[in-house]
């Protein structure tokens, strides 16, 4: 019998990578999307290797219509999982940055998870089965220090949930995955000083990977991973918006972010 298959953007490190490692460990052949060509060959050889997965490649920018559409052409061939994983920030203020790469972080964030779930979904309803896990972010749920980037997250929880409620019965589950600070390239690559942060706050890669597999088989839709993050936003819900958005002033001063 042929193996299911997995596609995920953004696989390269962080959370991405660990959810290629873990669906490669589960069976499943992949397909890797990213820029960086030299870290998918590398990767996908070790996951040949380790795991015995058959790993196609496919080189993208998200934030090219072309690339976008190349991919979405892959998926409409079908896959039983889709990962969108791909997503960025960046450092600075709103006013005062690169107008295109504030559209850039859109495309990736918002046009790519809206594109690629349109193209996944129809052999997935065909088949009766099928996953789309959107990794968003605690600061989709939660007024953030940024601007943009907390609103692009804001919609794929919004976009995840929605889908969630019409897809009821298909046998085709959507997920938002909404972590918080995960001990990864994220912050590094966007310039964004984390230094102060409480250790308590950070999550690790495979423990994240974990509880969004076990949430994934118990249905949940938006999944919060490490009880801390599940306290924050809990709490957010119960006391005032003025009120949480002066915590999260607080929590990222000095953290200029778009």
């Amino acid at each position: 019998m042929s193996r299911p298959v997995a596609l995920i953007t953004g696989p390269t490190s962080g959370l991405g990578e660990g959810f290629a490692r873990r669906y490669a460990l589960d069976g499943y052949d992949l397909v890797l999307v990213a820029r960086d060509q030299d870290r998918l060959t590398r990767l996908a050889a070790e996951l040949r290797d380790e795991a015995g997965a058959d790993v196609e490649v496919i080189r993208a920018d998200l934030a090219q219509a072309a690339d976008r559409a190349a991919v979405a052409e892959r998926l409409r061939a079908g896959v039983q999982v889709l990962v969108n994983n791909a997503g960025f920030g960046t450092a600075g203020e709103f006013w005062s940055a690169d107008y295109a790469v504030l559209q850039s972080q859109l495309d990736v964030n918002v046009t790519a998870v809206m594109q690629l779930t349109h193209a996944a979904l129809p052999p997935m309803l065909a088949a009766g089965t099928g996953t789309v896990l959107n990794v968003a972010s605690v600061a989709g749920l939660l007024p953030g220090r940024g601007s943009t980037y907390s609103a692009s997250k804001a919609w794929v929880v919004s976009f995840s949930e929605g889908l969630a409620n019409g897809l009821g019965g298909t046998g085709v589950g959507v997920h938002a995955l909404c972590p918080g600070f995960v001990r990864t390239e994220f912050h590094a690559r966007a310039g964004i000083d984390m230094a102060g942060t409480a250790s308590f706050l950070w999550l690790e890669v495979d423990d994240v990977v974990r509880d969004t597999m076990a949430d994934i088989a118990k249905h949940k839709i938006v999944i919060i991973p490490g009880l801390q993050y599940k306290a924050l936003t809990t709490g957010g819900r119960m006391i005032p918006r003025n009120v949480v958005r002066a915590l999260t002033r607080v929590v990222g001063r000095g953290r200029d972010r778009t």
